[in-house]
Formats: C-alpha cells, structure tokens, sequence
C-alpha cells in the first residue's frame, strides 16, 4: 500500500464544534426520552384499551423502524403533512427523542412491573392517592432499577446522532464528512471522528458495567 497518512491534515476546530452540537442534540433527546418514557411507560400499561393500543403503536413503530426513516420522515413529511415547520436542530432533537421515548419507555414498564407490591400496599396505607404513589413510589423505584438501561440507550442515541448529517445538521459527522471532502483526507478524518465517539461512548459503558455489578451485588 503506497498511502501516506497524514492526520495533520485533520483540523479539530470543525470536529470540535461539530461534537458540541451532538452532544446538544444527546442531552436534549435524553431530556425527552428519560421524561416522555416514564409517562408512554404507564400508558402502555393501562387497563383501558383506548389508552394502552395507541401508545404500544406508537412504541412499536419507533422500535421496528430504522431510525434514519425517522430522522428524513420528520424532516420531509411533517412539514408537507401537517403545515408544521422547525428548525433543523428541533426536529432533529425530536426525532431522535421520540426515538429514545420508545426504548425508555420498554425499561421503565419492565422497572415499574418490578415494583414491589409492599411498597404500593404501604402507599395505600399512608393514605397517598394514585398519583402520589406514582410520583413517590413507583417513579424512584423504579429510575432507579432502569439506570443501566437508561444509560445505554442514551448513549445509543449519542451514536444515532450521527445520522442527522444527512439532513445537514451541522454535528461531529457533519463536519467530518465536509473536512474529509476538503482535504481529501477520509481516513485520518474518519479515524479521528471515530475515535471523538469513543472517547464520549466509552466512559459511560464503563459506568453502566459498574452500575450493573453493583446491582448484582446489592441483590444477592
């Protein structure tokens, strides 16, 4: 092989730049997926039909459709559907955060069915309504069992971010695509790029390990 690496060639101006709009579009779909997930979560749990189909639906189709359909969905069709028009950054934050809701809202509903029935009898007893028992009982309990997943999912969607380049969001792959088309340097561009998400992504795998093990540990 006769190619010469040159990872000088990278300027990490763009790319740094680039990563705080991912990391902006991450924490803004986390804030709605940690939040929305918890409310589909106990939707998908109600008993009455007309409640619970719609949102199992709604899990469902952002569950088994790629996420890069959601992405050019929201950019094209709602506008053209609904008269609705955004910026590129809210929709993409809402895409992705839907996306999240729908996963979130899995952990959640395995969390809250994990529930102790002695804690909500003790609720009963201290005369707290049902809305004080989800707010006081059910919603700790039950964030706090899901952190792993929770944590996991966001960090899914820190890596799916990636995908609003197409509909050109400006984050870390954007700008990675435009300096490897500028230098001519794809390798060492895309070397770096990769390397930007590893170092955000590996941190909080290493935490959700640690997470996991000390929940083993706590339960045994």
């Amino acid at each position: 092989m006769n190619y010469s690496f040159n990872f000088n060639a990278v300027s990490f101006e763009p790319l740094l730049k680039g990563l705080i709009v991912t990391l902006e579009l991450t924490l803004a779909a986390n804030a709605i997926g940690l939040t929305f997930g918890f409310l589909v979560a106990l939707l998908i749990m109600s008993r009455i039909a007309a409640i619970r189909l719609p949102a199992m639906l709604s899990v469902e189709f952002f569950r088994c459709t790629p996420a890069i359909v959601q992405i050019v969905w929201f950019f094209y069709c709602v506008p053209m559907l609904f008269d609705v028009y955004l910026d590129s950054m809210t929709m993409g934050i809402l895409a992705l955060g839907l996306n999240l809701t729908a996963f979130n809202a899995e952990a959640y509903r395995a969390a809250i069915q994990a529930v102790p029935r002695e804690q909500l009898d003790a609720g009963i007893a201290l005369g707290l309504n049902p809305f004080q028992r989800v707010l006081y009982i059910v919603l700790p309990t039950a964030f706090r069992a899901s952190i792993p997943v929770l944590l996991t999912n966001g960090i899914g969607i820190f890596q799916q971010s990636a995908l609003v380049a197409i509909v050109a969001i400006q984050d870390l792959m954007y700008q990675g695509k435009s300096l490897a088309t500028e230098t001519y340097r794809p390798i060492e561009t895309f070397t770096v790029v990769a390397l930007i998400y590893f170092a955000v992504s590996f941190p909080v795998t290493q935490i959700v390990g640690y997470l996991e093990r000390r929940r083993q540990l706590l339960m045994s």
